[in-house]
């Protein structure tokens, strides 16, 4: 199973989203395998958003994501990265699809709820950066039988 990282931004903290957001999650079938709050620090901010270094909108998303509380969460499921990323929409929430995170809940880029890896390289990285190695859970759900066909 894949994992991929996400982090619910201070707009989706500070306006309550938190459970209507990992509800998604959950009902599409994916397991939550880490949860956390934190408040980002500036070290980690430039960390986590390195590669944007130099652009012209670096330092804004460096302040933004220090503005508030952030839940940090690790997804698993089959295909995760993809399926959470086209589950949170567009960048720019008037791009994004009807029904999709961004275009539910969000009005414009610079604050659009949600973070989710995009690609294995990026969320392995991620992940690390966020959490340690024994935060991570490991548990069978009884549900998964029910939405993942196996293979005999």
């Amino acid at each position: 199973m894949e994992r991929t990282l996400i982090l619910l931004k201070p707009d989706a903290v500070q306006r309550g989203f938190i459970g209507d957001i990992i509800s998604r999650f959950e009902h599409k079938g994916l397991k939550l395998v880490g949860l956390r709050m934190l408040w980002i620090s500036h070290k980690l901010a430039e960390n986590h958003y390195g590669e944007h270094a130099g652009k012209g909108f670096y330092d804004g998303l460096v302040k933004f994501i220090k503005s508030g509380p952030v839940v940090a969460m690790i997804i698993e499921g089959d295909d995760a990265i993809a399926t959470v990323r086209k589950m949170a929409g567009s960048t720019n929430p008037k791009e994004a699809a009807l029904g999709t995170i961004r275009y539910d809940f969000g009005m414009h880029t610079g604050r659009n709820l949600i973070h989710a890896s995009d690609s294995e390289k990026s969320s392995e990285k991620e992940i690390s950066l966020f959490f340690d190695v024994d935060e991570i859970i490991e548990y069978d759900k009884n549900e998964d039988s029910w939405i993942y066909e196996k293979d005999e």
